[in-house]
């Protein structure tokens, strides 16, 4: 058969039954393979491939990505060459930052024109190698299955992440025989995934050491993050809190890992964390990280002053690059979230928090929970969201953009599961929403499945409206709107003496709600009363086929608790809402004297 037809029996095998892509020249030979592919499996439609074409291939990226943090499974798209190729390059580095697990299928000019500056030529290889978990370009057609088949493991294996086939034309065209079988050798990758694998049980005198710094402390605190949902380690991370009595915080990836309600859950840490989480950290004294790598928004630019009262840190993760990157720790294993906390359960019995912690956590949850202006006249967008959980009860998949609406989003949002929060953390990719949210209703379709996105981010890929309604996909689009891009605003007010330069966008002229109609949208509507939203936002919720509903916020309404750059939690300003440790005007005068910086 053709090598374009390997591909499609390779992706058969594999059990893809979605792919995202844009036509191209150099792609296209692949592409009728899929129309043969569907067309061979007529009298069963459910071996079928279904394929969604969005406006561009950033966007196909995003779709992919959604369907993969959804359903846990390798989400698939497929480019041309050049611009093809470069349009996917985004979403290849926000899977690579995400540790989400993803195939990309480019299409490339025929071998003997690499490097001739072909029509549509773009060096794939060495453009993709410096944001994907692996790059292969296909040069022996002989190897193509093996190849794709090595592309899948590598993505869903050890810590996940993209992986890119760069295809030339003249293999796609190529006859050779199918193996079923066969993938790649690469001696290094498979022994890491040996040692991991042999390392998932803890050794008796590792789990005795653990359990011997737990019982040394009197604050121990879990730092969670999304390798705990890689992992599909929610009900063990559940059980060992529960068991040992360990509150629990959870970075913006990890949310969904512990039900915000749950009486040990904390909520969100970091940059905009909740100051209940934030001042946890400050107080604990044995830091327990599990699937997190202190990255700059958790730990900021100061990691030294960084959970800076806890005597012993321990960390366990899938990637052994990450012990002691940022942190150093006292006690560590490389391993699965999972296996990792049923072997330490299995070893520890008897061991648990002081009474006097348990106290303190729920006085600071109470004392510094998060909240807003509750008396504004204006709708306050910490309000929307908080009307939307109780509505959904926090049962829906959620993706949204990026910027202040993702941080309320975070906040407000009562998650009760897993993989239902999908959203860029380490690229902070605006107009990832939409994309996303289309991918994961694709891979999750009884689910209910919500963007909540701003004017700023959704712009960004708002021809995604369009592949809604065309493919019928019954996403509902929450747009809050304050007419700028907020968070970029917030700074500036901070931070450059209020010059609002390029975020404010009361000029623009756009009607999201009549873009929304013009792309097929039979529910589309705008909320600009506050005794309107709740019955708006339960009819939105309820309509059967896809949904937009933009709701006019506070246009001054910021993202509070803030830590600035270069600040500690302890110096963390919680805004004019939520009570801080230190009094109103010192976090006043603060806001007011810290300077610009580089940290964003």
């Amino acid at each position: 058969m053709s090598g374009a037809d390997i591909i499609l029996r390779v992706l058969a095998e594999q059990g893809v039954d979605t792919l995202f892509g844009y036509s191209g020249g150099a792609i296209l030979p692949t592409y009728d393979a899929v129309f043969r592919f569907n067309e061979a499996c007529a009298s069963h439609p459910e071996r079928q491939i279904r394929f969604i074409v969005p406006a561009n291939e950033q966007a196909a990226g995003f779709m992919a990505a959604g369907y993969a943090r959804a359903s846990g499974k390798v989400g698939v798209f497929m480019v041309t060459s050049g611009p093809g190729a470069t349009n996917a390059v985004t979403p290849i580095a926000d899977c690579n930052g995400d540790s989400i697990p993803v195939v990309l299928i480019c299409g490339q000019v025929p071998r003997a024109a690499i490097g001739s500056d072909a029509f549509q030529e773009a060096p794939v290889f060495n453009i993709m190698s410096a944001c994907a978990k692996q790059v292969f370009l296909v040069t022996d057609a002989t190897k193509l299955e093996q190849t794709l088949r090595s592309a899948f493991e590598i993505a869903r294996t050890g810590r996940p992440g993209p992986v890119v086939v760069d295809v030339p034309k003249d293999i796609q065209n190529w006859m050779g025989v199918y193996q079923g079988k066969g993938t790649l050798q690469f001696r290094g990758y498979s022994d890491r995934l040996r040692m991991v694998a042999k390392g998932s049980d803890l050794g008796e005198d590792k789990r005795a050491r653990f359990f011997d710094l737990l019982r040394q402390s009197e604050r121990p605190l879990l730092y969670v993050g999304g390798g705990v949902i890689a992992a599909g380690a929610a009900a063990e991370l559940r059980a060992f809190s529960e068991r040992y009595r360990i509150p629990v915080v959870t970075t913006l990836m990890g949310l969904g890992a512990i039900p915000a309600k749950h009486e040990l859950s904390l909520g969100m840490l970091g940059m905009h964390g909740a100051a209940c989480a934030n001042y946890a950290v400050e107080d604990c004294d044995f830091l327990i990280a599990v699937g997190s790598r202190f990255d700059d928004r958790v730990a900021g630019g100061r990691p030294d002053a960084f959970a800076a009262g806890a005597r012993y840190v321990a960390h366990i993760d899938i990637d052994e690059a990450e012990i002691n990157k940022v942190k150093r720790t006292h006690w560590s294993h490389v391993g699965d979230a999972k296996h990792a906390l049923r072997s330490l359960m299995e070893h520890g019995a008897g061991v648990q928090s002081p009474a006097g912690w348990l106290e303190r956590v729920v006085e600071l949850k109470q004392r510094h929970g998060m909240n807003y202006d509750r008396r504004s006249p204006l709708i306050q967008p910490q309000f929307v969201v908080e009307k939307l959980s109780e509505i959904t009860q926090g049962r829906a998949i959620i993706s949204t953009g990026v910027g202040q609406h993702q941080m309320w989003t975070a906040q407000f949002f009562e998650f009760v599961e897993p993989r239902s929060f999908l959203t860029s953390g380490s690229m902070g990719t605006m107009g990832f929403g939409l994309p996303a949210a289309i991918g994961a209703q694709l891979a999750r379709p009884d689910a209910l499945v919500i963007d909540i996105d701003g004017d700023g981010s959704i712009r960004m890929n708002a021809g995604e409206l369009e592949t809604a309604s065309t493919y019928g996909v019954p996403v509902k689009v929450l747009l809050l709107n304050n007419r700028g891009d907020g968070m970029i605003r917030q700074w500036q007010r901070l931070f450059y003496e209020g010059r609002t330069f390029v975020s404010d966008k009361s000029l623009h002229q756009k009607d999201f709600v009549m873009a929304a109609r013009a792309d097929g949208f039979r529910f589309a509507c705008r909320v600009e009363a506050i005794s309107e939203l709740e019955d708006k936002l339960k009819s939105f919720v309820k309509f059967e086929g896809p949904a937009f509903l933009e709701v006019m916020i506070d246009e001054n309404a910021d993202v509070f608790p803030m830590v600035g750059p270069g600040q500690s939690y302890s110096e963390m300003i919680t805004g004019p809402f939520i009570p801080s440790r230190r009094t109103p005007e010192a976090g006043h005068q603060d806001a007011v004297r810290l300077n610009a910086a580089d940290m964003f």
